[in-house]
């Protein structure tokens, strides 16, 4: 991107929100040209046409997803869900060995560990997490940025406690990745979905992983985990593919069409120039919060913002055009691209104080 009017100019072409959105942290608004890529999509099928494609358009996700990530395309597989592949990693532990979590962090992070009911999982306040890894530790699962309140992980510290340790680290970017940078390459296994930050359709998701793999075993893989995808739709998979792709599942293909315009748009737009425009946007609305009497969670740098007490706000704002999300109790607001200046003090005007 070359300027702030280019970028201007690319928001005002691709979105047209009908409310005062603030809440990408639940899901992203579309950017118009991914509607009409699913539109494409779907009259692609529903005109039974071949689907080549959109096949086409997993794989072009892929590369960008990898590129976004700061990994490999090899090391970088296609799924659906954070919860699954957070399911894929658990069973890849022995029993008995120590899972470190972060006290309330997203279900999908961590509830696949409980599950299993052989592992010793730990649960310990982000701040205290680096300091909490030990000789014992064999995982620690950690969102990058919490969902509820926009607090952001020490992630440097945590790999190095982890390396000290010898445990491996498993981090949930689906709250970071699109606003702010990341090095997936830093951490053993890091995965996102891809309807918050990058702009995309429900459906998908990414899963980095080692070169290596990481001692994980494709528990789900079928035909679409072959090194010969088309070859291998009946029986056993006689040969699983040499990359990530041996964790991928059967592609939701009208979610990847769509995904590979909107990873399109954040590569124009660039992660730098979305990351200063967000977080200035989320600065401002603590200033604004702090001037009229309220308190936000602390999470500095972050695009999420949470004002504990005025969840209870949320249906009122709702109904007065503002689109916001009431998490335990506290109010969360998330800013992107597609929102201003104007859009904080609007909301800012709304709030008692």
């Amino acid at each position: 991107m070359k300027s702030s009017e280019t970028f201007e100019e690319l928001v005002r072409a691709e979105f047209t929100p009908k409310s005062t959105f603030l809440n990408t942290a639940t899901n992203a608004l579309l950017p118009a040209r991914t509607v009409t890529a699913l539109q494409d999509a779907v009259r692609l099928r529903a005109e039974g046409r071949p689907l080549d494609p959109l096949y086409d358009d997993v794989e072009a996700s892929r590369a960008a997803y990898a590129r976004l990530a700061g990994v490999p395309v090899e090391r970088v597989a296609v799924g659906a869900t954070v919860t699954l592949y957070t399911a894929l990693i658990a069973a890849s532990l022995r029993p008995g060995a120590e899972v470190l979590t972060v006290e309330n962090d997203f279900a999908s992070v961590v509830n696949p560990f409980h599950v299993r009911g052989d592992l010793k999982v730990r649960a310990v306040p982000l701040e205290r997490l680096a300091d909490s890894v030990g000789p014992d530790t064999a995982l620690v699962a950690v969102s990058a940025v919490q969902s509820a309140d926009g607090r952001i992980a020490d992630l440097p510290a945590l790999r190095e406690a982890a390396r000290e340790h010898g445990a491996r680290t498993y981090v949930d970017l689906s709250q970071a990745i699109g606003w702010l940078p990341v090095d997936a390459g830093a951490f053993d296994y890091s995965v996102t979905i891809v309807y918050k930050w990058l702009l995309g359709p429900h459906g998908g998701a990414f899963l980095a992983v080692p070169e290596d793999f990481g001692d994980l075993v494709p528990v789900q893989a079928a035909w679409a985990a072959a090194e010969k995808p088309w070859d291998s739709a009946y029986g056993p998979v006689a040969e699983l593919a040499h990359s990530a792709r041996r964790f991928d599942v059967s592609p939701a293909l009208f979610t990847y069409a769509g995904l590979r315009t909107s990873l399109e748009l954040v590569e124009e737009i660039g992660v730098d120039a979305v990351h200063a425009h967000d977080v200035s946007l989320a600065d401002r609305f603590r200033a604004g919060l702090v001037a009229r009497g309220h308190e936000p969670v602390p999470s500095p740098g972050s695009a999420i913002v949470s004002v504990p007490g005025l969840g209870r706000l949320q249906p009122e704002l709702s109904r007065a055009g503002f689109a916001l999300s009431d998490r335990a109790g506290h109010l969360r607001a998330s800013f992107h691209l597609y929102n201003t200046p104007a859009d904080v003090d609007r909301l800012l005007e709304a709030l008692p104080g």
